[in-house]
Protein backbone atom coordinates (compact mmCIF):
# COMPACT_ATOMS: atom_id res chain seq x y z
CA UNK A 1 0.00 0.00 0.00
CA UNK A 2 1.08 3.52 -0.60
CA UNK A 3 -0.05 6.64 0.11
CA UNK A 4 -0.15 9.87 -2.63
CA UNK A 5 3.24 11.35 -2.97
CA UNK A 6 4.69 8.20 -1.57
CA UNK A 7 7.38 6.90 -4.12
CA UNK A 8 5.97 4.56 -7.11
CA UNK A 9 4.07 1.63 -6.81
CA UNK A 10 6.57 -1.46 -6.55
CA UNK A 11 3.81 -3.38 -8.76
CA UNK A 12 3.16 -0.88 -11.33
CA UNK A 13 4.35 -2.53 -15.05
CA UNK A 14 7.42 -1.11 -16.10
CA UNK A 15 7.64 -0.60 -19.72
CA UNK A 16 10.01 -2.69 -21.70
CA UNK A 17 10.35 -3.10 -25.20
CA UNK A 18 11.83 -5.77 -28.20
CA UNK A 19 13.56 -3.64 -31.39
CA UNK A 20 14.19 -5.91 -34.33
CA UNK A 21 16.80 -3.32 -36.30
CA UNK A 22 16.51 -5.17 -39.67
CA UNK A 23 18.15 -4.72 -43.02
CA UNK A 24 15.32 -3.30 -44.83
CA UNK A 25 12.47 -2.90 -41.82
CA UNK A 26 12.62 -2.27 -38.52
CA UNK A 27 10.20 -3.11 -36.03
CA UNK A 28 9.12 -2.44 -32.01
CA UNK A 29 7.50 -4.65 -29.82
CA UNK A 30 5.86 -4.70 -26.08
CA UNK A 31 3.56 -6.80 -24.16
CA UNK A 32 -0.04 -5.83 -23.89
CA UNK A 33 -2.01 -8.33 -21.69
CA UNK A 34 0.65 -10.84 -21.03
CA UNK A 35 1.10 -11.24 -25.01
CA UNK A 36 3.85 -9.48 -27.08
CA UNK A 37 2.22 -7.45 -29.66
CA UNK A 38 4.13 -4.87 -32.93
CA UNK A 39 3.62 -1.11 -32.43
CA UNK A 40 1.80 0.03 -35.08
CA UNK A 41 2.78 4.09 -36.71
CA UNK A 42 -0.26 6.48 -36.62
CA UNK A 43 -1.24 5.55 -40.35
CA UNK A 44 -1.51 1.61 -38.91
CA UNK A 45 2.14 0.12 -40.14
CA UNK A 46 4.16 -2.10 -38.77
CA UNK A 47 6.52 -1.87 -40.59
CA UNK A 48 9.54 0.66 -40.44
CA UNK A 49 11.64 0.83 -43.76
CA UNK A 50 15.83 0.64 -42.67
CA UNK A 51 16.20 4.14 -44.82
CA UNK A 52 17.49 7.36 -43.75
CA UNK A 53 17.34 10.37 -46.07
CA UNK A 54 18.88 13.99 -45.62
CA UNK A 55 17.16 16.44 -47.26
CA UNK A 56 19.24 19.94 -48.91
CA UNK A 57 17.49 22.19 -45.73
CA UNK A 58 19.17 19.63 -43.46
CA UNK A 59 16.27 17.51 -42.31
CA UNK A 60 16.48 13.93 -41.59
CA UNK A 61 13.70 11.78 -42.48
CA UNK A 62 13.21 8.05 -41.83
CA UNK A 63 10.76 4.81 -42.32
CA UNK A 64 8.20 5.50 -45.39
CA UNK A 65 9.64 9.17 -45.64
CA UNK A 66 12.85 8.71 -46.66
CA UNK A 67 11.59 5.65 -48.62
CA UNK A 68 10.27 8.45 -51.34
CA UNK A 69 13.49 9.31 -52.26
CA UNK A 70 15.25 5.97 -52.82
CA UNK A 71 15.44 6.64 -56.83
CA UNK A 72 15.32 10.59 -56.76
CA UNK A 73 17.95 11.28 -53.97
CA UNK A 74 19.67 8.34 -53.78
CA UNK A 75 23.18 9.48 -53.18
CA UNK A 76 21.54 10.85 -49.76
CA UNK A 77 19.23 8.35 -49.04
CA UNK A 78 20.87 5.33 -46.99
CA UNK A 79 19.56 1.88 -47.42
CA UNK A 80 20.75 -1.29 -45.93
CA UNK A 81 22.88 0.40 -42.96
CA UNK A 82 23.12 -2.63 -40.73
CA UNK A 83 25.49 -4.18 -43.48
CA UNK A 84 28.15 -1.46 -42.54
CA UNK A 85 27.47 -1.62 -38.83
CA UNK A 86 31.47 -2.55 -36.83
CA UNK A 87 32.64 -2.59 -40.59
CA UNK A 88 36.11 -0.67 -41.98
CA UNK A 89 35.88 0.36 -45.56
CA UNK A 90 38.10 -2.99 -46.02
CA UNK A 91 36.00 -5.06 -44.55
CA UNK A 92 33.07 -3.89 -47.26
CA UNK A 93 35.05 -3.16 -50.46
CA UNK A 94 32.73 -6.77 -51.50
CA UNK A 95 29.57 -5.18 -51.14
CA UNK A 96 30.78 -1.56 -52.85
CA UNK A 97 30.04 -3.14 -55.89
CA UNK A 98 28.65 -1.57 -58.85
CA UNK A 99 25.17 -1.59 -57.18
CA UNK A 100 25.95 0.68 -54.07
CA UNK A 101 23.95 3.94 -54.61
CA UNK A 102 25.83 6.12 -52.05
CA UNK A 103 29.86 6.39 -51.84
CA UNK A 104 31.56 4.95 -48.74
CA UNK A 105 34.65 6.59 -47.05
CA UNK A 106 37.26 5.19 -44.58
CA UNK A 107 37.08 7.65 -41.09
CA UNK A 108 41.36 6.94 -40.10
CA UNK A 109 40.48 8.61 -36.65
CA UNK A 110 38.89 5.43 -36.14
CA UNK A 111 41.52 2.25 -37.61
CA UNK A 112 39.39 2.81 -41.30
CA UNK A 113 36.23 1.91 -40.13
CA UNK A 114 33.13 3.27 -42.89
CA UNK A 115 31.37 6.23 -43.01
CA UNK A 116 28.27 7.72 -45.34
CA UNK A 117 29.20 10.16 -47.54
CA UNK A 118 25.87 12.50 -47.60
CA UNK A 119 25.39 16.51 -48.20
CA UNK A 120 24.88 16.49 -44.45
CA UNK A 121 28.54 15.85 -44.16
CA UNK A 122 30.09 11.95 -43.88
CA UNK A 123 27.91 9.80 -41.44
CA UNK A 124 28.43 6.86 -39.40
CA UNK A 125 26.80 3.63 -39.50
CA UNK A 126 26.42 3.95 -35.72
CA UNK A 127 24.45 7.77 -36.27
CA UNK A 128 22.34 6.59 -39.42
CA UNK A 129 21.06 3.57 -36.88
CA UNK A 130 20.63 5.72 -34.37
CA UNK A 131 17.84 8.28 -36.14
CA UNK A 132 15.63 4.96 -37.19
CA UNK A 133 16.14 3.71 -32.98
CA UNK A 134 14.83 6.66 -32.30
CA UNK A 135 12.13 6.83 -34.44
CA UNK A 136 11.39 3.53 -33.00
CA UNK A 137 11.77 4.77 -29.38
CA UNK A 138 8.96 7.49 -30.19
CA UNK A 139 6.44 5.61 -31.92
CA UNK A 140 6.70 3.68 -28.75
CA UNK A 141 6.65 6.22 -26.27
CA UNK A 142 3.83 7.93 -28.18
CA UNK A 143 1.65 4.32 -28.39
CA UNK A 144 2.52 3.37 -24.76
CA UNK A 145 2.12 6.92 -23.09
CA UNK A 146 5.25 6.72 -21.07
CA UNK A 147 9.02 6.83 -21.29
CA UNK A 148 10.55 3.40 -21.93
CA UNK A 149 12.47 1.95 -19.45
CA UNK A 150 14.10 -0.56 -21.13
CA UNK A 151 15.15 -2.22 -24.32
CA UNK A 152 16.08 -5.48 -25.99
CA UNK A 153 17.73 -4.78 -29.79
CA UNK A 154 18.10 -7.88 -31.47
CA UNK A 155 21.41 -8.60 -33.36
CA UNK A 156 22.28 -10.99 -36.02
CA UNK A 157 23.54 -14.76 -34.32
CA UNK A 158 26.69 -14.52 -36.35
CA UNK A 159 27.90 -10.28 -35.56
CA UNK A 160 30.86 -10.22 -34.31
CA UNK A 161 32.13 -7.93 -30.80
CA UNK A 162 32.41 -5.12 -33.26
CA UNK A 163 28.92 -5.08 -34.94
CA UNK A 164 27.34 -5.57 -31.61
CA UNK A 165 29.18 -2.70 -29.97
CA UNK A 166 28.09 -0.29 -32.88
CA UNK A 167 24.40 -1.57 -31.88
CA UNK A 168 24.89 -0.92 -28.07
CA UNK A 169 26.54 2.40 -28.97
CA UNK A 170 23.63 3.43 -32.05
CA UNK A 171 21.29 2.69 -28.88
CA UNK A 172 22.55 4.89 -26.72
CA UNK A 173 22.97 8.17 -28.99
CA UNK A 174 19.13 7.53 -29.70
CA UNK A 175 18.50 7.52 -25.84
CA UNK A 176 17.61 3.90 -25.69
CA UNK A 177 18.39 2.05 -22.24
CA UNK A 178 19.50 -1.14 -23.43
CA UNK A 179 18.93 -4.24 -21.30
CA UNK A 180 20.49 -6.99 -23.50
CA UNK A 181 21.13 -7.71 -27.01
CA UNK A 182 20.11 -10.97 -27.72
CA UNK A 183 20.49 -13.19 -30.77
CA UNK A 184 17.57 -13.06 -33.58
CA UNK A 185 16.98 -16.64 -33.90
CA UNK A 186 17.20 -17.05 -30.08
CA UNK A 187 14.39 -14.28 -30.12
CA UNK A 188 12.44 -16.01 -33.03
CA UNK A 189 12.57 -19.08 -31.36
CA UNK A 190 11.66 -17.60 -27.28
CA UNK A 191 8.20 -16.17 -29.44
CA UNK A 192 7.37 -19.38 -31.43
CA UNK A 193 7.82 -21.93 -28.71
CA UNK A 194 6.08 -19.61 -26.27
CA UNK A 195 3.20 -19.73 -29.25
CA UNK A 196 3.21 -22.91 -29.41
CA UNK A 197 4.16 -24.69 -26.56
CA UNK A 198 6.83 -26.37 -28.66
CA UNK A 199 9.35 -28.61 -26.92
CA UNK A 200 11.83 -30.73 -28.67
CA UNK A 201 14.95 -29.45 -30.76
CA UNK A 202 14.21 -27.01 -33.42
CA UNK A 203 16.39 -25.37 -35.70
CA UNK A 204 15.72 -21.27 -36.95
CA UNK A 205 16.62 -20.73 -40.30
CA UNK A 206 16.36 -16.97 -40.12
CA UNK A 207 17.16 -15.08 -43.23
CA UNK A 208 16.78 -11.24 -43.73
CA UNK A 209 17.39 -8.42 -46.22
CA UNK A 210 21.15 -8.89 -45.42
CA UNK A 211 22.28 -11.11 -42.96
CA UNK A 212 21.55 -14.81 -42.47
CA UNK A 213 21.40 -17.18 -39.55
CA UNK A 214 20.38 -20.58 -38.71
CA UNK A 215 20.48 -21.73 -35.04
CA UNK A 216 19.88 -24.96 -33.08
CA UNK A 217 17.96 -25.18 -29.87
CA UNK A 218 16.63 -27.52 -27.84
CA UNK A 219 13.32 -26.30 -25.37
CA UNK A 220 11.73 -28.07 -22.93
CA UNK A 221 9.89 -26.39 -20.03
CA UNK A 222 10.63 -22.69 -20.47
CA UNK A 223 14.07 -23.67 -21.13
CA UNK A 224 15.45 -22.59 -24.63
CA UNK A 225 19.07 -24.05 -24.73
CA UNK A 226 21.06 -23.01 -27.77
CA UNK A 227 23.04 -26.12 -28.60
CA UNK A 228 24.43 -24.47 -32.01
CA UNK A 229 24.82 -21.16 -34.21
CA UNK A 230 25.72 -20.29 -37.83
CA UNK A 231 25.61 -18.47 -40.42
CA UNK A 232 26.81 -15.62 -42.62
CA UNK A 233 26.49 -11.74 -41.81
CA UNK A 234 26.47 -10.48 -45.69
CA UNK A 235 24.15 -12.89 -47.00
CA UNK A 236 20.41 -11.50 -47.23
CA UNK A 237 17.94 -11.01 -49.59
CA UNK A 238 19.48 -7.75 -50.75
CA UNK A 239 22.64 -10.13 -52.20
CA UNK A 240 19.03 -11.58 -54.17
CA UNK A 241 18.07 -8.53 -55.63
CA UNK A 242 22.01 -8.28 -56.66
CA UNK A 243 22.36 -11.61 -58.39
CA UNK A 244 18.72 -11.28 -60.61
CA UNK A 245 19.91 -7.42 -61.64
CA UNK A 246 23.41 -9.06 -62.60
CA UNK A 247 21.52 -11.80 -64.19
CA UNK A 248 19.98 -9.49 -66.36
CA UNK A 249 22.82 -7.42 -67.37
CA UNK A 250 24.10 -10.28 -68.59
CA UNK A 251 20.93 -11.46 -70.72
CA UNK A 252 19.60 -7.88 -71.67
CA UNK A 253 23.17 -6.83 -72.88
CA UNK A 254 22.12 -3.24 -71.13
CA UNK A 255 24.16 -2.12 -68.20
CA UNK A 256 22.59 0.57 -65.24
CA UNK A 257 24.67 3.69 -66.56
CA UNK A 258 23.64 6.10 -63.41
CA UNK A 259 23.29 5.78 -59.79
CA UNK A 260 19.84 6.47 -60.17
CA UNK A 261 19.47 3.80 -62.76
CA UNK A 262 21.08 1.54 -60.05
CA UNK A 263 18.68 2.04 -57.59
CA UNK A 264 15.98 1.39 -59.96
CA UNK A 265 17.51 -2.13 -61.48
CA UNK A 266 17.91 -2.96 -57.46
CA UNK A 267 13.99 -1.76 -56.84
CA UNK A 268 13.04 -3.41 -59.84
CA UNK A 269 15.05 -6.77 -58.96
CA UNK A 270 13.46 -6.58 -55.25
CA UNK A 271 9.65 -6.33 -57.05
CA UNK A 272 10.39 -8.98 -59.35
CA UNK A 273 11.55 -11.60 -56.08
CA UNK A 274 8.11 -10.60 -54.52
CA UNK A 275 6.03 -11.11 -57.33
CA UNK A 276 7.71 -14.87 -57.67
CA UNK A 277 6.54 -15.52 -54.36
CA UNK A 278 3.05 -16.47 -55.48
CA UNK A 279 3.43 -16.14 -59.06
CA UNK A 280 5.62 -18.24 -61.78
CA UNK A 281 7.06 -14.85 -63.75
CA UNK A 282 7.18 -11.61 -63.55
CA UNK A 283 8.53 -8.42 -65.81
CA UNK A 284 11.79 -7.00 -64.47
CA UNK A 285 11.66 -3.50 -65.40
CA UNK A 286 14.11 -0.09 -65.18
CA UNK A 287 15.95 2.39 -67.05
CA UNK A 288 19.17 1.69 -69.13
CA UNK A 289 20.32 5.21 -69.94
CA UNK A 290 18.52 6.41 -72.46
CA UNK A 291 16.40 3.05 -72.97
CA UNK A 292 14.23 1.40 -70.54
CA UNK A 293 14.94 -3.17 -70.05
CA UNK A 294 11.66 -5.45 -69.93
CA UNK A 295 12.82 -8.75 -69.21
CA UNK A 296 10.46 -11.87 -68.09
CA UNK A 297 11.78 -13.49 -64.84
CA UNK A 298 10.81 -17.17 -64.33
CA UNK A 299 10.87 -18.65 -61.19
CA UNK A 300 13.55 -20.89 -63.24
CA UNK A 301 15.69 -17.82 -63.96
CA UNK A 302 15.11 -16.76 -60.25
CA UNK A 303 16.46 -19.67 -58.95
CA UNK A 304 19.36 -20.37 -61.56
CA UNK A 305 20.76 -16.56 -61.16
CA UNK A 306 20.86 -17.13 -57.07
CA UNK A 307 21.69 -20.40 -57.02
CA UNK A 308 25.61 -20.50 -55.61
CA UNK A 309 23.23 -18.24 -52.30
CA UNK A 310 21.12 -21.21 -51.66
CA UNK A 311 24.10 -23.03 -51.82
CA UNK A 312 26.08 -21.04 -49.29
CA UNK A 313 22.53 -21.13 -46.76
CA UNK A 314 22.90 -24.94 -47.26
CA UNK A 315 26.71 -24.84 -46.29
CA UNK A 316 25.96 -23.18 -43.28
CA UNK A 317 22.85 -25.24 -41.87
CA UNK A 318 25.55 -28.46 -42.68
CA UNK A 319 28.43 -27.19 -40.57
CA UNK A 320 25.98 -25.60 -37.52
CA UNK A 321 24.33 -29.39 -37.29
CA UNK A 322 27.94 -30.86 -37.30
CA UNK A 323 28.71 -28.36 -35.00
CA UNK A 324 25.72 -29.65 -32.71
CA UNK A 325 26.84 -33.75 -33.52
CA UNK A 326 22.93 -33.92 -34.68
CA UNK A 327 22.06 -35.11 -38.08
CA UNK A 328 18.93 -34.03 -40.25
CA UNK A 329 16.92 -36.67 -38.42
CA UNK A 330 17.34 -35.46 -35.14
CA UNK A 331 16.03 -32.23 -36.20
CA UNK A 332 12.01 -32.05 -34.88
CA UNK A 333 11.16 -28.48 -37.10
CA UNK A 334 12.90 -25.58 -39.10
CA UNK A 335 11.04 -22.02 -38.05
CA UNK A 336 11.21 -20.00 -41.09
CA UNK A 337 12.21 -16.13 -39.96
CA UNK A 338 13.16 -13.39 -42.01
CA UNK A 339 11.34 -11.31 -45.07
CA UNK A 340 13.95 -13.51 -47.32
CA UNK A 341 12.79 -16.72 -46.14
CA UNK A 342 9.42 -16.27 -48.13
CA UNK A 343 10.89 -17.68 -51.14
CA UNK A 344 10.07 -20.18 -52.63
CA UNK A 345 13.78 -20.89 -54.11
CA UNK A 346 14.54 -21.08 -50.40
CA UNK A 347 11.42 -22.72 -48.89
CA UNK A 348 12.10 -25.51 -51.45
CA UNK A 349 15.84 -26.26 -50.93
CA UNK A 350 15.40 -25.91 -46.85
CA UNK A 351 12.74 -28.83 -47.05
CA UNK A 352 14.38 -30.76 -49.19
CA UNK A 353 17.58 -30.71 -46.90
CA UNK A 354 15.56 -31.40 -43.84
CA UNK A 355 12.79 -33.76 -45.44
CA UNK A 356 10.17 -32.07 -43.32
CA UNK A 357 7.48 -29.18 -43.71
CA UNK A 358 8.50 -25.95 -42.65
CA UNK A 359 7.00 -23.86 -39.81
CA UNK A 360 6.19 -20.65 -41.17
CA UNK A 361 2.55 -19.89 -38.75
CA UNK A 362 4.08 -16.95 -36.75
CA UNK A 363 4.88 -14.06 -39.14
CA UNK A 364 8.19 -14.12 -40.30
CA UNK A 365 8.88 -10.27 -40.74
CA UNK A 366 7.44 -9.93 -36.72
CA UNK A 367 8.42 -13.10 -34.85
CA UNK A 368 11.98 -11.40 -33.79
CA UNK A 369 10.48 -7.99 -32.55
CA UNK A 370 7.92 -10.22 -30.57
CA UNK A 371 10.58 -12.62 -29.31
CA UNK A 372 12.79 -9.64 -27.86
CA UNK A 373 9.42 -7.92 -26.15
CA UNK A 374 8.56 -11.07 -24.35
CA UNK A 375 12.41 -10.86 -23.28
CA UNK A 376 12.33 -7.26 -22.42
CA UNK A 377 9.66 -7.98 -19.92
CA UNK A 378 11.02 -10.37 -17.94
CA UNK A 379 14.95 -9.07 -17.98
CA UNK A 380 12.69 -5.77 -16.28
CA UNK A 381 11.02 -8.07 -13.69
CA UNK A 382 7.41 -7.34 -14.45
CA UNK A 383 4.72 -9.51 -12.60
CA UNK A 384 3.16 -12.15 -14.76
CA UNK A 385 6.08 -12.24 -17.21
CA UNK A 386 6.69 -15.62 -18.95
CA UNK A 387 8.93 -17.49 -16.67
CA UNK A 388 11.83 -18.75 -19.16
CA UNK A 389 15.63 -19.67 -18.87
CA UNK A 390 18.08 -18.56 -22.32
CA UNK A 391 21.42 -20.22 -22.64
CA UNK A 392 22.40 -18.64 -25.58
CA UNK A 393 26.02 -19.53 -26.73
CA UNK A 394 28.84 -17.13 -28.57
CA UNK A 395 28.66 -17.37 -32.11
CA UNK A 396 32.44 -16.76 -32.85
CA UNK A 397 35.76 -18.12 -31.09
CA UNK A 398 37.48 -15.66 -29.00
CA UNK A 399 41.30 -15.51 -28.11
CA UNK A 400 43.96 -13.45 -28.65
CA UNK A 401 46.82 -12.67 -30.80
CA UNK A 402 50.53 -14.07 -30.23
CA UNK A 403 53.68 -13.60 -31.90
CA UNK A 404 53.66 -14.36 -35.85
CA UNK A 405 50.18 -12.72 -35.63
CA UNK A 406 48.56 -16.42 -34.92
CA UNK A 407 45.54 -16.13 -32.84
CA UNK A 408 45.00 -18.49 -29.88
CA UNK A 409 41.98 -19.56 -29.08
CA UNK A 410 40.41 -19.17 -25.70
CA UNK A 411 37.07 -20.08 -26.12
CA UNK A 412 35.40 -21.86 -28.72
CA UNK A 413 32.66 -20.88 -30.72
CA UNK A 414 29.15 -22.76 -29.73
CA UNK A 415 30.56 -22.32 -25.87
CA UNK A 416 27.25 -21.83 -23.03
CA UNK A 417 27.71 -18.67 -22.09
CA UNK A 418 28.04 -16.92 -19.62
CA UNK A 419 31.34 -18.91 -19.76
CA UNK A 420 35.19 -18.17 -17.50
CA UNK A 421 37.76 -19.87 -19.48
CA UNK A 422 41.63 -19.07 -18.72
CA UNK A 423 44.87 -20.06 -20.28
CA UNK A 424 48.49 -19.52 -19.44
CA UNK A 425 50.87 -17.50 -22.07
CA UNK A 426 54.23 -16.33 -21.89
CA UNK A 427 56.29 -13.83 -22.49
CA UNK A 428 58.40 -13.72 -26.14
CA UNK A 429 61.68 -12.78 -24.63
CA UNK A 430 63.46 -13.42 -21.74
CA UNK A 431 63.23 -9.83 -19.55
CA UNK A 432 60.54 -8.43 -21.28
CA UNK A 433 58.80 -6.23 -19.12
CA UNK A 434 55.61 -5.54 -20.96
CA UNK A 435 52.71 -7.03 -23.33
CA UNK A 436 50.61 -5.77 -25.84
CA UNK A 437 46.99 -7.63 -25.98
CA UNK A 438 45.20 -7.81 -29.28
Amino acid sequence: LSAPGDSPDPHQRRIGIGIDLGTTHSLVATMRDSLPQCLPDTQGRVLLPSVVHYDADGRVSTGHEALRWQVADSANTIVSVKRLMGRSLHDIESIQGQWLPYALVADHASQGMVRVRTRAGDKSPVEISASLLAALRQRAEASLGAAVEGAVITVPAYFDDAQRQATKDAAQLAGLPVLRLINEPTAAALAYGLDKASEGLYAVFDLGGGTFDISVLRMEKGVFEVLATGGDSALGGDDYDRALADWVQQHSGLQAAHAEDRTAWLMAARACKHSLTAEDSAVFSAPAGEQVVQQIIRRSDFAQATHSLTQRCLQAVRVTLNDAQLTVADVQGVVMVGGSSRMPVVQEAIAAFFGKPLLCDLNPDEVVALGAAIQADQLLGNAGAHDVLLLDVIPLSLGIETMGGLVERIIPRNQTIPVAMAQEFTTYQDGQTAMSLH
